[in-house]
């Protein structure tokens, strides 16, 4: 059996205590948020049913060889009748003389016993379907190790989500009370006849169309806390997230060769598609022409028994009988259905190692992305950093110059425009560079809850 991939965490009395307890007051980290979603989230329940599979399958493979003892029984009213004739008798020692001999039971009760031992000696068909069932067990807890690690992501990129959706939001409420307060100060420099009426336009339409940006980001943090509050079973209250800090140090990327053997080697999802074609080789052995031949050792014993009344009067026949010895199976003709299945088998075995084949170059191709993206990743954070730093002394310049009449509403209006955008693309690359470090440890096998901690490490409350 294969060690699992996880080793879940409950949290602890206090911290589950204090989640519960006072929900508008503790702040909910990255950890948390995974502990609460791995034991109420209705897919986790799917990935444990996946992994119970394991232990039945394993049961089975090792029932394979076992000896199979087998009973059968039945009752009822039956007729008989024999004739006989060219029959030869002798009686003590007299010369045997012809004859002829006739039996009759015509309201007659059948009564029947047997019990039958088998133990299989030879099978290349039983010996496959053994390998089979330990290949299917490692499928199943591979397929609850690739859910889990998916739904792990999955938790994270909602944590995130709704991270980035308050935080923007934030963002246009402060851009929107900023043009606001411009917009109320063009229009009484307009009262007095110092701007035209152009700059009143302007403004008002900056203003209108921050309102709908305001109402769209609302109802996208409202549609991020109801998904990541279902998943959790907290209330909505409750999820007062952290935010990643600004200054922090990720995690030492290794050389892409390395990241590639440890994905050809460990990614999920490739072992798993190897282990699919592994159960199809296996497929294939048991429809092989000498895959059909079987040797087995039985035992039986029996007895049949006859009573009744009949055409010469009282009838009574019993038989029993018992046997031990070999029982030897070879299938000589079987219609073409062998050929037929071996033939099915091939073809699968091709597409499942095509399968694999694409499996491990997806995740290559995979792997190389979110390497290049995480080498590049804090370069270009540091930049964006800067550019919104520029912004922001860019909008403080703009809106000096507009107090003494160097700049024009709009300059203002774009300047803070571009201030807001520029914050909010900083925030999401935040964001996407700590996620990207969590793709790199699903895609090389190293996914854990050790991984939620290092990220958890990049957050402040």
């Amino acid at each position: 059996m294969r060690t699992p991939l996880f080793k879940p965490r409950p949290l602890s009395g206090w911290v589950l205590a204090a989640l519960l307890a006072s929900p508008s007051v503790q702040a909910l980290d990255l950890l948390q948020t995974w502990e609460q979603a791995r034991q109420h989230d209705p897919q986790m329940q799917v990935v444990q049913a996946t992994r119970s599979s394991v232990q039945a399958y394993e049961a089975q493979a090792k029932a394979v060889w076992r000896p199979v003892l087998m009973g059968s029984a039945s009752v009822g009213a039956m007729s008989a009748d024999t004739s006989t004739q060219g029959a030869q008798f002798a009686v003590g020692g007299q010369p045997a003389m012809p004859g002829s001999f006739a039996t009759s039971a015509s309201a007659a009760t059948s009564t029947r016993w047997s019990l039958q031992a088998k133990q299989a000696l030879y099978s290349p068909e039983r010996q496959a379907q053994q390998a089979q069932l330990q290949k299917a067990a490692s499928v199943a807890e591979l397929r609850a190790d690739w859910a889990q690690q998916q739904f792990m992501q999955l938790t994270a990129q909602r944590y995130f989500n709704l991270l980035v959706a308050e935080r923007q939001q934030q963002v246009l409420k402060n851009q929107y009370a900023a043009v606001s307060r411009s917009l109320t100060e063009v229009k009484d420099r307009f009262a007095l006849g110092d701007l035209p009426v152009t700059d009143t336009h302007e403004a008002t339409a900056r203003a209108t169309g921050l309102q709908a940006q305001l109402l769209a980001a609302e109802s996208d943090v409202q549609m991020a806390r109801s998904v990541l509050a279902e998943s959790t079973r907290l209330s909505v209250d409750a999820l007062k997230l952290h935010v990643p800090k600004t200054e922090r140090t990720l995690t030492a990327v290794p050389a892409l060769a390395q990241v590639q053997e440890q994905v050809r080697q460990a990614n999920t999802g490739v072992l798993l598609q190897k282990a699919q074609w592994n159960v199809a080789l296996q497929e294939l052995k048991k429809h092989e022409r000498s895959g059909g031949i079987t040797l087995d050792f039985v035992a039986s014993a029996g007895r049949d028994r006859l009573s009744g009344e009949g055409d010469f009067g009282p009838s009574s026949n019993t038989q029993s009988q018992q046997m031990l010895g070999l029982s030897l199976n070879v299938p000589l003709y079987t219609g073409g259905w062998r050929s037929g299945k071996l033939q099915e088998a091939v073809s699968a075995a091709d597409k499942a190692s095509a399968e694999y084949d694409l499996a491990l170059q997806q995740a290559q191709q995979q792997a190389r992305s979110v390497w290049l993206a995480l080498q590049t990743g804090p370069a270009r954070l540091a930049a964006m950093k800067a550019s919104w730093q520029a912004s922001a002394a860019r909008l403080d310049a703009t809106r000096l110059g507009r107090q003494v009449g160097d700049r024009t509403t709009l300059e203002l209006l774009q300047a803070e425009n571009d201030a807001a955008q520029a914050e909010l693309a900083w925030l999401r690359a935040q964001a996407d560079l700590l996620l990207t470090q969590l793709q790199l440890d699903a895609l090389t096998g190293a996914m854990s809850v050790q991984s939620l901690q290092a990220l958890n490490a990049h957050l402040a409350p």
